[in-house]
């Protein structure tokens, strides 16, 4: 699936542009040295497919071929073996996956570029329950049950610490971890669990590259960021957009935006879903650049960046609760 032919990128100040296909060819199409800011969500592990069909026989058929459990694919044998972002058989997998979507685009991002990655973490569960689309905890949305090898850290019950392990495999990247940004949610939905607590907290790692001297010097505008420029800040979650469950809410990224992109600079985000990285960043005097690979988000993102949906508009502050991916299962 590869093409040489490179993506143009947007030149006009308050531009943004989607592209409709996977991330991972996307990313690897960019001119070289074209991005200020990587921004963006990814699938989170083992909780929905948003619509995408996934082959449940692919652990299987990696064995077939003389492979492992402890050996992860490359992602290209993974998506032409029909795997689906998101819904790797193992969480090794997944954070392997993602880290290499990453790598991918390191060549694009500017010497004093950043990239912003949030990220949420999933308890274990051997049958664990897979969300088709729609938003988590609704109980009339389809859903399906799959088993999941038991082994090493992968226990019943078990946190499984997915963030700090994906922090990890880019660092060994040569990535430089420089926030770990903690993202406490007030309106977590309430659980049926009681032998744990609630998780209330996501994580937003901030990644420069690594030069190949010297310590690492990259755009940041202190004066942009929330006040009191701690590493943990509190936004409420925002309900989710034109049916998609996780939606970036603005405070939470506008600051990353505004910090970490210089004004007129490109933000890209590579799982932009219905826009709203995008959105918030042309608001803001960006360039901005979107990838999804479901049809009917990035017709969404479209429409939201063109001014069809008021995508401008800073969302009302959620005093509810709000049910979506990022509460982990179990």
């Amino acid at each position: 699936m590869e093409n040489s032919e490179e993506i143009s990128i947007p030149r006009q100040k308050q531009v943004a542009e989607v592209c409709e296909g996977d991330a991972y060819d996307l990313l690897g199409k960019l001119p070289p040295e074209s991005v200020d800011l990587i921004i963006t969500s990814p699938p989170y592990w083992g909780l929905r497919t948003y619509g995408l069909s996934h082959n449940e026989e692919i652990l299987n058929e990696w064995l077939a071929e003389g492979g492992s459990k402890e050996q992860v694919p490359p992602y290209d044998w993974y998506r032409m073996h029909g795997g689906c972002l998101g819904m790797e058989p193992l969480p090794e997998w997944y954070v392997a996956n993602l880290a290499e979507f990453f790598q991918r685009g390191a060549a694009a991002l500017k010497p004093g570029g950043s990239v912003w990655v949030n990220i949420g973490d999933t308890y274990f569960a051997r049958w664990s329950s897979i969300r088709l689309d729609g938003r988590q905890g609704l109980g009339d949305n389809p859903r399906m049950r799959r088993k999941t090898p038991m082994g090493g850290f992968r226990q019943e019950k078990q946190l499984l610490l997915i963030p700090a392990r994906f922090a990890i495999a880019m660092q060994e990247n040569r990535w430089i971890l420089r926030n770990d940004v903690i993202w406490e949610k007030r309106n977590v939905p309430p659980r049926p669990e009681k032998d744990r607590l609630r998780l209330a907290h996501e994580h937003f790692f901030h990644f420069v590259k690594r030069p190949k001297e010297g310590r690492a010097k990259y755009y940041y505008d202190m004066t942009a960021v929330e006040d009191g420029a701690r590493d943990v800040v509190t936004v409420n979650a925002a309900p989710g957009s034109d049916g998609h469950s996780a939606t970036f809410p603005t405070k939470l990224i506008e600051p990353r935006i505004l910090s970490s992109c210089p004004p007129d600079g490109l933000v890209l985000d590579p799982f932009c879903g219905t826009g709203r990285a995008l959105s918030v960043a042309v608001k803001n005097g960006r360039r901005a650049l979107g990838f999804e690979i479901t049809p009917h988000f990035s017709k969404s993102a479209r429409k939201n960046i063109a001014g069809k949906v008021s995508a401008h508009e800073e969302e009302p502050e959620e005093t509810g609760e709000v049910f979506e991916r990022r509460d982990a299962l179990f």
